[in-house]
């Protein structure tokens, strides 16, 4: 039977002579396969043919220089694509497969891209290959969500270039970036650019954030004063002995380290802020700060940028902790005289508290003197102190529709409303950005914009400043439906396949399983 020349196709009868060939097969039975071929070898008949002999393969089994039967490298190729390099081979090697690292990354690297078919739809977001040093940007087909490419790095050129081989691209949706606002813009001038919603919505959450620090004092002194209900005396025939009253608790200040001394962080952030605030108002650039008072260049910008010193204590003196939900409990039992820290650690316990005895002892320690006798007969118990909100519980209530809030919650939010006319500012800002993005009311963005920049408030005017440098793109995503949600996905689904692989693949290997993985 004759056999058609791999270079010219040409058919041969002429047998050139034979070999034996071998070709692993997929495990059967829990065993290695190994195929042996008896293969002829032609030789050409053609005369202008390069190839002056050749080896018949045989379709479905055999292909040149292949060492694997289609099946088991259809097999390994899939496990390459899942498991990459090390845990691939160790799983090989489970299923009876000998195969080393470096073969199944050949594999991986010899999958064809898939075939362009044309986006409109384009989402644009960058994820970390290291953290801090290298990053790459992920291109996403909105409309057929899958992704499209991996380009190095997040700068604007090589976005540009992809761009202008796709001219079919209509939608951008990407991040509110500078890099690729200017990328989009060159690469594809045509093309509409769709801010993301959801770094939108975080910024205008960080700019709440800063002024519900900045405004925290107002916080702390609506909450200072619980409320006092007074009771008639009673008259009593039999003369009374006056009872020891036990010293009333008061929630400690995050100023104070566990001795009760001022914390070192408080005097020296009070003093590096007045050295950068002085050094401001002397005319003198960030740079210079930075090198007279040897400091890092971001640590200058943030205290130049703080509008108090409050703005800058307000996270380190009011950190979250396990305690935090059973500090009213452990207030209303000291008021009542229980100052014996293992029998309170043991009620907590009781309510599934998970910290050990010395969190309770670091927490009254400023408080309990000494060898001071118990109160025998306690006083009246005494009003429940009311522990001010964290900055980012407020921050939550804000931001968190008035109608998903719990009843306690939204009383302590108008009370804080009803306090600080900032933050009641704040609130009617954000409830009235939110409906604009639910509604899909773009028309609305200018008329918001000015009655932001009405009120004293400097962090929503940084973001209304950020606003009018990209207004179209965010006027875009507050009309369209389209948004980079989805790219968020893939961005996750792209740290999962970085940890599956350990993070020693390179770039063309990550894309490669980021292209084809399901």
């Amino acid at each position: 039977m004759p056999a058609r020349c791999t270079g010219c196709r040409m058919p041969s009868w002429r047998v050139h002579g034979r070999y034996v060939r071998r070709l692993s097969d997929a495990p059967l039975g829990g065993a290695a396969v190994v195929i042996e071929l008896t293969v002829r070898r032609f030789k050409c008949l053609n005369s202008a043919c390069p190839a002056v002999t050749f080896a018949e393969q045989i379709p479905g089994l055999a292909s040149p220089h292949a060492r694997y039967t289609p099946l088991l490298r259809a097999a390994l190729t899939s496990i390459a694509l899942f498991l990459a390099g090390r845990p691939g081979a160790r799983l090989a090697a489970a299923l009876k497969i000998r195969v080393g690292k470096d073969t199944l990354l050949n594999l991986l690297r010899a999958i064809p891209d898939p075939p362009d078919q044309g986006v409109r739809v384009l989402g644009v977001d960058d994820f970390a290959l290291l953290k801090g040093n290298t990053y790459a940007t992920l291109l996403v087909d909105l409309e057929a969500r899958r992704p499209l490419d991996v380009l190095p790095g997040r700068d604007a050129d090589p976005l540009a270039d992809w761009l202008r081989g796709h001219p079919e691209v209509a939608v951008i949706c990407r991040d509110r970036a500078g890099a690729y606002a200017e990328g989009a813009r060159s690469g594809a001038p045509q093309a509409q650019q769709v801010a993301d919603a959801w770094h939108l919505w975080r910024n205008l959450a960080e700019a709440v954030e800063k002024t519900v620090g900045s405004h925290h004092p107002c916080i702390r002194t609506a909450f200072a004063t619980p409320p006092v209900t007074e009771e008639p005396p009673v008259k009593s025939l039999v003369t009374a002995v006056p009872p020891v009253e036990a010293e009333p608790f008061e929630p400690p200040d995050g100023t104070l380290d566990v001795l009760g001394k001022p914390r070192r962080l408080v005097p020296r952030t009070t003093e590096r802020y007045e050295a950068a605030q002085h050094r401001l108002a002397a005319g003198m650039s960030l740079s210079a700060i930075r090198r007279e008072l040897r400091l890092d260049h971001s640590t200058v910008r943030r205290f130049a940028r703080a509008q108090s010193l409050d703005e800058l204590l307000v996270k380190a003196v009011n950190r979250a902790s396990i305690l935090d939900i059973h500090k009213p409990y452990l207030h209303q039992r000291w008021n009542e005289g229980c100052h014996d820290i293992p029998q309170l650690h043991r009620e907590l316990r009781e309510q599934g508290f998970t910290g050990d005895i010395q969190s309770v002892r670091r927490y009254f320690r400023p408080f309990k003197k000494p060898h001071s006798p118990r109160p025998k007969h306690p006083s009246a118990p005494q009003p429940k102190p009311r522990p001010a909100p964290k900055p980012r519980r407020v921050v939550r209530w804000i931001m968190t529709n008035p109608g998903h809030l719990s009843d306690a919650d939204a009383t302590e939010l108008k009370e804080i409303r009803a306090a600080c006319p900032h933050l009641d500012a704040v609130a009617r800002h954000v409830r009235a950005f939110a409906d604009m993005m639910r509604d899909l009311r773009g028309d609305q963005l200018p008329a918001w914009m000015d009655r932001v920049t009405q009120d004293e408030l400097p962090a929503l005017h940084s973001l209304v400043n950020g606003i009018r440098r990209d207004f179209d793109a965010v006027t875009a995503v507050l009309n369209s439906p389209w948004s980079s949600g989805q790219v968020e996905g893939h961005v996750c689904r792209v740290k999962l396949l970085k940890r599956i692989g350990f993070g020693r693949a390179k770039l063309d290997l990550l894309r490669q399983r980021i292209l084809h993985s399901p």
